[in-house]
């Protein structure tokens, strides 16, 4: 081995422990606690500000998050330096996780006290606890981009016992349960805007440390406990809430999630750019409002809801044969094309079936009100229950409801995914050409695909239409101000991961969040989304959750974090000539 190389590796290895990096790492500790420090002082003159940063020796509003990003900084800071008992925090290296949790603080705090001048009318109404906040999170930043890349392959975790790994799995998605929680009850945009920056950073610090790879590790082994785990503490949501008004946002992010999952089966494992997709959630939303019992349907008849899920599902499932057959034989652009067209006319014709313009079915713009609540086995889902003495609003019956629909959809696609016909959709995903080569049927696979992902965006139009109580053309379009509609729904697949489960839930989850919480973006929220998109493709392009063939797809190593050249030998992509 070269002189050279052997430099190169040690100033790069996790055990170094020269003075000066020792010392950086010090230095970046010191400034974490003193940024946890700076939130027990007043940053603003003016109780005007949300959250009342006037007082001193208690953290509110924004402090709060400043508070826990400086406490992420410490702790990883130790873990750096050898502390005892922090070492798992930093399987794959300190400094990059370093880095990003001293942005969050920093972005954080320095967003706070631009938002007081901004809001109480300039920089004098930052108190001298504001300005120390500022100083304070911006050196952790500054010590730790200074700091040698530890980044290095995870050595193999220790083995734990069965119960020590469940209670990880619990304690992971207790966490996750209670992180959402705080980001969907913040009751105003600046403390959301707070949240985004210091939970996203934080997040990908896990990430870059390897933390989040070991608990992937562990819950694919734990596959049960971590399927019941995370149903449990999806349904334990409601509970958390003392009013429907959060409730319902999260009605819709599973509505939304549901149908982005659909996508998925036709973009993320067919590989089919399907435009107007959001026109299928309206055929099975109208399907249910016309059989329900409206009193503005046309039909006057009212069925059980199992039967109008059945029917919604059937409606959208035939509209995808029907669009799908003559025009799956198309490919890429001219597909899109096809199937954006196919979007528009759908939310045209229901406009105009309004009785003047043609047949009276959809009563045109005006839609179709009046859809009245479920009732399942003499349960009413628009009323309050008492269940296990905890008081469940209307809302979060439908939450319930929507959670098993979004369970059956993951199901369902999971099953489809690892079977023979989810193999030959990634074929004909890969290379068509090939695949046909091998005797896969393009057309018949690419059809079932279509079919399927309509039949599943149809079942959750049947709730939403009973969610929302009306039906209008509005609502589906290809790109509008209020999600669903195909742009975002493609978005989230994209953003979220392309063929994979927990990428679409995601990705549904922060285009449909972030819209909802930050309402002054209405008006540039796709100028946003278009930006967030460029810098995905440039920096991730296999989207936040990606599987593992596009890991090596679009990263020659197959390693995200770790450079070539910093590979052992044997590993992929160096040789041990190169090494």
């Amino acid at each position: 081995m070269s002189t050279e190389t052997t430099t190169k590796t040690t100033t790069v290895t996790a055990g170094d422990t020269t003075p000066r990096t020792r010392m950086l790492r010090v230095l970046t500790a010191a400034g974490g606690l003193a940024t946890v420090a700076s939130t027990f002082l007043a940053w603003a003159y003016s109780s005007d500000f949300p959250g009342n940063l006037t007082v001193y020796g208690y953290p509110g509003g924004l402090q709060v998050l400043t508070l826990v990003a400086g406490l992420l900084v410490t702790l990883f800071a130790a873990a750096a330096l050898g502390v005892r008992g922090t070492g798992w925090l930093i399987p794959a290296g300190s400094t990059k996780a370093l880095r990003l949790l001293a942005i969050g603080a920093m972005a954080t705090t320095w967003f706070t006290a631009i938002a007081i001048s901004v809001e109480l009318g300039g920089l004098i109404n930052v108190e001298p606890g504001g300005w120390i906040a500022v100083l304070a999170s911006a050196a952790p930043v500054v010590t730790s981009f200074l700091l040698p890349d530890d980044t290095r392959i995870a050595p193999p975790a220790k083995e734990l016992p069965s119960w020590a790994e469940i209670l990880i799995v619990v304690a992971a998605f207790g966490l996750a349960l209670y992180v959402f929680t705080y980001g969907i009850d913040t009751e105003y945009a600046e403390l959301f805007t707070g949240y985004l920056f210091t939970a996203g950073l934080a997040a990908t610090a896990l990430f870059k440390s390897g933390l989040i790879a070991r608990l992937s590790r562990i819950t694919a082994k734990n596959r049960s406990i971590t399927l019941i785990a995370a149903f449990v503490a999806a349904a334990l949501f409601p509970v958390t809430q003392t009013n429907d008004q959060y409730t319902l946002v999260a009605v819709n992010i599973l509505i939304f999630a549901t149908v982005a999952l659909g996508l998925n089966v036709v973009v993320g494992l067919a590989g089919l750019l399907d435009l107007g997709y959001v026109a299928f959630l309206g055929v099975g939303a109208y399907t249910a409002a016309l059989v329900s019992g409206s009193t503005a349907s046309v039909l006057d008849i009212q069925f059980p809801f199992w039967a109008a899920v059945l029917a919604g599902a059937l409606a959208s499932l035939i509209f995808g044969v029907v669009i799908g057959a003559p025009t799956l034989r198309l490919r890429g652009d001219y597909l899109a094309i096809v199937t954006l067209g196919f979007g528009e006319i759908f939310r045209i014709a229901m406009g105009n079936l309004d009785g003047d313009s043609g047949p009276r079915v959809t009563n045109g713009p005006n839609g179709i009100p009046n859809i009245p609540d479920l009732t399942i086995l003499g349960f009413n889902f628009g009323e309050d229950h008492t269940i296990l003495g905890q008081e469940i609003g209307g809302f979060a019956n439908y939450y319930f409801l929507m959670l098993l629909v979004t369970a059956f959809v993951v199901l369902v696609f999971s099953r489809a995914g690892n079977s023979r016909i989810g193999r030959a959709w990634v074929a004909i995903r890969e290379d068509e050409t090939a695949a046909t080569a091998m005797g896969i049927n393009g057309f018949k696979v690419k059809l079932i695909a279509f079919a399927l992902g309509a039949t599943l965006a149809g079942v959750a139009g049947t709730v939403q239409a009973h969610v929302q109580y009306t039906v209008v053309p509005e609502q589906y379009v290809f790109a509008g101000p209020v999600p669903p509609s195909s742009a975002f729904l493609l978005a989230a697949v994209i953003l979220g991961g392309m063929g994979t489960i927990t990428g679409p839930l995601l990705g549904a989850s922060l285009l449909y969040l972030i819209p909802a919480k930050l309402q002054f973006l209405s008006d540039y929220q796709l100028l946003f989304f278009g930006f967030a998109l460029i810098l995905l493709m440039r920096f991730r392009p296999e989207g936040l959750i990606a599987d593992r063939r596009k890991q090596l797809e679009f990263h020659e190593t197959g390693q995200l974090d770790v450079p070539e050249q910093r590979l052992p030998p044997g590993s992929v992509g160096v040789s041990k000539a190169e090494a």
